[in-house]
């Protein structure tokens, strides 16, 4: 519909000014013709931009070159310098663009009734500069939303992973540790094997429900719960003491009002250094401290140093363990590190600023 309509509008552009602008050679059959083939190149414009400026070019240069009179005809070759500057790649849309130009160019030695010099030759670059300029700029601007775009479900994927990873990574832990010593008791006392298979079980469907809610709240599910936070800790707790966690906790102050997405970081960030000790510390003993203050909540979660726990935190992050970690809590404008201390202990502090929920 456009092609047609651009066309309908320069054939009745072109006899208008072919009625009132002086030319070297009246409108005829043969001028109609061409405007009419320049037009419907156009229909072909998307699919291949390339020989659509060429026919475009082509008819336009011969069509001012006999004296058929100056201007609508040129609004066609305009369209398809459009379309290869915002189509094209930017090595093949330049070249293409100076070759359409050096050929129109050549109309100024046949048609009389031209500007001569630099006065033909301005107005008749500006009919490719200014369409190949706005075709570029607004191919930048297409490729800039695209880029964001692609950002945004790449940072979706990695919150997706970061979710499912801190859920899965404690659960599985979790489920190991209390098998582990199942099997350790099934052979030499089996009546005392029950509660840790029982953990198990208890285990298993807590985090597959925990996984569930995750899974929803990613998904935007209305029904679906915002997350544990900061109150859902003590049952946390519990669950890591029946893996075999010894935990020790001190709350201090009375809770702040933190953002939901905030509550949620804190849960993590505890979650994700006690699943760390209880993989990877020689001694599974963890104490934390959650100090609640009028900035916000600031969290410590210290174990016995093993050279087994990872230290390092790289400067780019993979959205996993120590470096989730640090994310979760930056991402709402707080404050993370996790390393070695002096008297031997391996400890993750976070701080957490206040907010609206």
């Amino acid at each position: 519909m456009f092609t047609v309509g651009i066309g309908v509008l320069v054939l009745a552009w072109t006899w208008a000014v072919g009625r009132v602008s002086p030319a070297d050679r009246e409108l005829d059959a043969g001028g109609y013709v061409l405007v009419t083939a320049c037009a419907a190149a156009l229909m072909w414009r998307r699919a291949a931009p390339l020989p659509v400026l060429a026919a475009t070019t082509v008819c336009t240069t011969g069509y001012l070159s006999v004296g058929y009179p100056y201007g609508p005809m040129l609004v066609l070759m305009a369209i398809a310098v459009y379309t290869v500057a915002r189509h094209m790649p930017w090595r093949t849309a330049v070249p293409a663009a100076l070759l359409a130009l050096g050929v129109l160019l050549l109309h100024l030695l046949f048609n009389d009734e031209a500007l001569p010099g630099a006065l033909g030759l301005i107005p008749a670059s500006a009919w490719v500069a200014v369409p190949f300029a706005i075709g570029s700029t607004v191919a930048s601007i297409d490729a800039g939303r695209r880029a964001a775009v692609e950002r945004g479900i790449a940072d979706e994927r990695l919150r997706v992973a970061q979710e499912v990873h801190d859920v899965v990574g404690h659960g599985l832990a979790a489920i190991k540790m209390q098998a582990d010593v199942a099997l350790h008791l099934l052979d030499k006392r089996p009546e005392q094997a029950r509660p840790a298979l029982e953990a198990v079980s208890r285990t298993s469907t807590q985090a597959l429900e925990e996984l569930r809610s995750t899974l929803g709240m990613v998904r935007g599910t209305p029904q679906a719960s915002a997350g544990p936070g900061i109150a859902d800790l003590d049952a946390l707790y519990q669950r890591m003491r029946e893996a075999g966690l010894r935990v020790s906790v001190d709350v201090r102050g009375t809770p702040a009002p933190l953002a939901r997405s905030a509550e949620l970081a804190a849960y993590r960030v505890v979650q994700e250094a006690m699943t760390n000790v209880l993989k990877h510390a020689d001694r599974k003993d963890a104490v934390i401290v959650v100090d609640h203050r009028d900035d916000g909540a600031h969290l410590e979660i210290a174990s016995p140093h093993s050279d087994r726990v990872p230290t390092p935190i790289p400067a780019r992050s993979t959205g996993m363990g120590l470096t989730g970690m640090r994310d979760r809590v930056l991402a709402q404008r707080g404050r993370f590190e996790a390393g070695p201390e002096p008297d031997g202990r391996f400890v993750v502090r976070a701080w957490l600023p206040r907010g609206d929920r």
